[in-house]
């Protein structure tokens, strides 16, 4: 039986802010993030069962999910659960908050965590990881795939929010927060849809601070829409929390 997972959105990292610079290059924490991390820790430790039951940690290589993982999920950690980076699992963007440090630099600072399986690609944003409506669907399929192959029967997932909702889940996430899946019964040749469990999405999120509702490509900001080749959805703009 394909695993349970828990999706997870990276706390409030420095191109969250208000001034939203998008130009820092692989971007860490803030302040703020930190602190929801830490209430994202408490809450997942006191009130989720199903977070006790996590097997292994997948995350995006990249800091902010790397710190979201060590502050929200190291009391996991320390419990012997194994984390596992995947590139599959970064932002779809392009931007230099979206492009990750070299992993002969950053693994040094992360030994603790399995570095083995990160594409050798990464952070190159070509092939599997480009910014193009195609290459996310692929690389939407991959990731699903390799997780509802894995043996375990719960896993936490730690990435970003364009990736988890166009990507994985066609949901909103806001700074760590998380929603809770199961994978459908049927056809997985497309890697599996995933179905959120009624906890979660009658909420709003684990924390209740995601939007409700169903949210794809439309979701997108416009010129998103439009450098992925989408007809703009006028209506919809604005409503993407920053990646």
């Amino acid at each position: 039986m394909p695993p349970t997972l828990i999706l997870i959105r990276h706390a409030e990292a420095q191109h969250n802010t208000i001034s939203k610079d998008f130009g820092i290059c692989d971007p860490g924490l803030t302040e703020l993030g930190s602190t929801q991390c830490a209430d994202l820790s408490r809450y997942l430790q006191s009130n989720l069962a199903l977070a006790h039951q996590v097997e292994i940690i997948v995350a995006s290589p990249m800091l902010r999910t790397l710190q979201t993982v060590e502050q929200s999920l190291g009391w996991l950690v320390k419990l012997g659960v194994p984390v596992i980076l995947l590139a599959e699992f970064q932002e779809i963007y392009d931007k230099p908050c979206d492009i990750g440090t070299q992993i002969s630099e950053i693994s040094k600072e992360w030994p603790q965590y399995d570095w083995s399986q990160v594409d050798p690609l990464y952070p190159s944003k070509t092939g599997l990881y480009e910014y193009s409506k195609d290459a996310i669907i692929k690389r939407g399929i991959a990731a699903r795939e390799w997780l509802r192959r894995r043996p375990e029967k719960v896993i936490a997932v730690v990435s970003h929010s364009g990736f988890l909702r166009v990507g994985m889940s066609y949901r909103k996430y806001f700074n760590a927060d998380f929603r809770i899946f199961d994978f459908a019964e049927g056809d997985h040749s497309t890697g599996g849809k995933l179905i959120e469990w009624k906890f979660t999405e009658e909420k709003g999120g684990g924390l209740g601070k995601s939007p409700h509702g169903i949210a794809g490509w439309e979701s997108l900001k416009v010129e998103h829409q439009i450098e992925l080749g989408i007809k703009p959805v006028a209506e919809n703009a604005g409503s993407l929390f920053p990646c």
